[in-house]
C-alpha cells in the first residue's frame, strides 16, 4: 500500500506491504522488515531489519510525533485524495469528507448554493454523538452525497465544493 508522509517540508513516498512475521517497507530499491511492539512495561520498541530501537509515538489528528534515538520528529499522514487534489490543481477542501462512518441527520444545504466559511453543511451521527461539518471555504455546493439516513464508512465524500467564479 502507497503512503507518503511529510517530514518538515519534505514529502516521503513509501510502500508498505505484510510478510507472516511483521510489515514490509519498500524504500527505493530497499525492502526492510518493520515492526512496533509495546512490552509489559508500556515501552514501545521498533525493529527496522535487525535493529531493536526504543521509540516514543503520540498522535494528534494527522500528525504524527516520534522520538527516536535522542531526536525528535513531526511527521504529518497525507490522505490519498488530498494529494490527488493537489497535483490536479484543484483543493483538498473541495472535497468534505467523512472524519469517521456515520449516518447523516440533517443536511443543510443543495447542489448550487453558495455558502461561505463556517456555514453549517450537515449534521451527522457517529457513535450516538451528533456532529456539525461546517464549510471549510466560502464557494458553491457542487453536489450532495448523501440524504438523512443513510450511513457512510470514513473518508466517504459527504459534499463538493467549487470556487465561487466557476459557479457563475
Amino acid at each position: 500500500m502507497h503512503h507518503a508522509f511529510k517530514l518538515g517540508d519534505a514529502e516521503h513516498n513509501v510502500e508498505l506491504s505484510r510478510s507472516a512475521d511483521a510489515y514490509r517497507l519498500h524504500l527505493g530499491g530497499e525492502v526492510i522488515d518493520i515492526d512496533l511492539k509495546t512490552g509489559a512495561d508500556g515501552r514501545a520498541w521498533l525493529t527496522l531489519g535487525k535493529q531493536h530501537l526504543e521509540v516514543v509515538i503520540a498522535t494528534r489528528g494527522d500528525d504524527v510525533f516520534v522520538h527516536l534515538d535522542g531526536e525528535a520528529y513531526q511527521l504529518r499522514y497525507e490522505h490519498p485524495l488530498d494529494r490527488l487534489a493537489a497535483q490536479s490543481g484543484t483543493s483538498a477542501e473541495d472535497s468534505i469528507l467523512a472524519p469517521m462512518p456515520g449516518s447523516i441527520v440533517s443536511v443543510a444545504v443543495k447542489a448550487g448554493d453558495s455558502v461561505v466559511k463556517g456555514q453549517t453543511l450537515l449534521v451527522m451521527e457517529s457513535m450516538k454523538m451528533e456532529t456539525t461539518i461546517g464549510s471549510p471555504r466560502d464557494g458553491v455546493i457542487a453536489g450532495v452525497s448523501f440524504e438523512p439516513g443513510q450511513t457512510f464508512d470514513r473518508d466517504a465524500l459527504l459534499l463538493s465544493l467549487e470556487p465561487q467564479e466557476k459557479a457563475a
